[in-house]
């Protein structure tokens, strides 16, 4: 059974946006397994509605782990199952489709973050927010190198050009971060529909000063007044502050 140490709550919101006609983001809370994905998909009409919601389906059958390790085992075979999905749906269709995917998984007052692409995960702890995830985008690695600065970052002809994905090949590049779960800590993971209009001070004032539900409701309609320009897809996961007595156990890696 998935057992962490501290009390949370977590809700999800995903929307069109303005612009685009259809959503082809999806998202996942399973807090009894410990589980919460964002997934934006790509690839034309339909299609990236297809990728997202192929990876969401597969890592909701992931069902209660027995340890941390076991936890993480099922999260990599789902996805990887996703992505020979993906990938077959490619071919039937002739055309490339995928989705980036950033996840949380907790066990045992732990936290792992897994994604590829640009999708984000932020960690809001003791009154500042930090970017757990790196963006797989074109862009970042430029920054990375030193050939562009953060300034020109902003306005960057190809930002958007995602390096990594879920379906786009047969091999799956992943990064991760993990750490010890505390108590006030709130984890916010959201598709770039919600980072193109919204800054991460923006952000971490909206999650510290309400429920999850309606941090997530306000940073929607946050966007929507600004243009939503893109799907836009948030999940916040608020840490409570364990009045209960109970510690993390930092042996448990995820």
């Amino acid at each position: 059974m998935n057992n962490v140490a501290l009390p949370f709550e977590s809700f999800g919101v995903s929307h069109r946006g303005c612009v685009r006609e259809l959503n082809e983001d999806s998202y996942l809370v399973e807090p009894e397994t410990g589980l919460w994905v964002v997934a934006d998909g790509m690839g034309g009409h339909d299609a990236g509605e297809v990728a997202s919601a192929s990876i969401v389906d597969h890592l909701a059958t992931i069902g209660i782990a027995s340890s941390a390790p076991d936890l993480r085992a099922r999260f990599e075979d789902r996805l990887s199952r996703a992505n020979a999905e993906i990938r077959r749906i490619s071919e039937s269709r002739g055309i490339t489709i995928g989705s980036t995917v950033a996840a949380l998984l907790t066990m045992n007052g732990r936290f792992a973050c897994l994604w590829a692409g640009d999708s984000r995960v932020y960690l809001i702890r003791n009154a500042s927010i930090s970017q757990i995830s790196r963006d797989h985008t074109e862009v970042q690695e430029l920054l990375d190198r030193g050939v562009i600065s953060t300034a020109e970052a902003l306005t960057w002809p190809r930002r958007n050009v995602i390096t990594h994905a879920v379906g786009v090949s047969d091999e799956i590049v992943i990064d991760f971060q993990q750490g010890e779960i505390m108590p006030g800590d709130i984890f916010v993971l959201s598709t770039d529909g919600l980072t193109a209009h919204v800054t991460d001070a923006e952000i971490e004032a909206a999650a510290v000063s309400a429920t999850p539900q309606a941090a997530c409701e306000n940073l929607l309609q946050t966007v929507l007044a600004r243009g939503g320009t893109d799907n836009v897809t948030i999940v916040l996961v608020k840490i409570g502050d364990g009045s209960d007595g109970s510690h993390p156990d930092p042996s448990a890696e995820v």
